[in-house]
């Protein structure tokens, strides 16, 4: 008889010591406790946009990217020559709310390219002076003009830098727009 009792009173105090601590996470604001998931792969398109610099066209695009299509795309940007970003990048970009929080010039080999699906050159010098990168990928060559480069007064550049920001949207949005198997270009 007194083996059963023993285990009754384990057994209820084991269920009050449960209900407590669920009673407790429910009033206390906190959520109950979930077992922790297995991470699983990522199942997003992992894309990575060159260009010479990495200062300006493929930092827009970057984070244009991010911004349009963040929950279906990982995309990173490098340059074969990284420069640091032109402060107009990153001016143009908050001028339309694109967050730039995490954008830094990196240069190619700083990117993990050996898992990319998708490669985008921004300018010709980058498509010509990419050096071959392992695996089986889309390739897409969009080149825009570089803005950092345009001879002009600040005002002037400024309109440039917001026109190659908004074909660079433009552009992606369209790609984002294609079904996968139209072959974008």
């Amino acid at each position: 008889m007194r083996p059963r009792y023993i285990s009754a009173v384990v057994l209820l105090v084991s269920g009050l010591a449960a209900s407590f601590t669920l009673w407790r996470e429910r009033f206390s604001g906190r959520e109950p406790e979930q077992p922790q998931a297995t991470q699983m792969p990522s199942s997003k398109t992992r894309v990575l946009i060159l260009c010479t610099g990495n200062s300006c066209r493929s930092i827009m695009a970057e984070a244009i990217w991010r911004h349009l299509a963040a929950d279906r795309f990982e995309v990173h940007s490098a340059g074969t020559q990284p420069k640091g970003i032109h402060p107009l990048t990153l001016r143009v970009l908050a001028e339309r709310g694109i967050p730039t929080e995490g954008l830094r010039s990196k240069g190619l080999e700083e990117v993990d390219t050996s898992a990319i699906d998708l490669l985008v050159t921004v300018c010709d010098s980058a498509r010509d002076t990419c050096p071959h990168l392992p695996g089986q990928f889309q390739r897409l060559h969009w080149p825009f003009d570089d803005p950092p480069a345009f001879p002009g007064s600040e005002e002037e550049k400024l309109a440039v830098f917001r026109r190659v920001r908004d074909e660079i949207w433009e552009k992606i949005a369209s790609y984002l727009h294609k079904p996968p198997s139209s072959g974008a270009r």
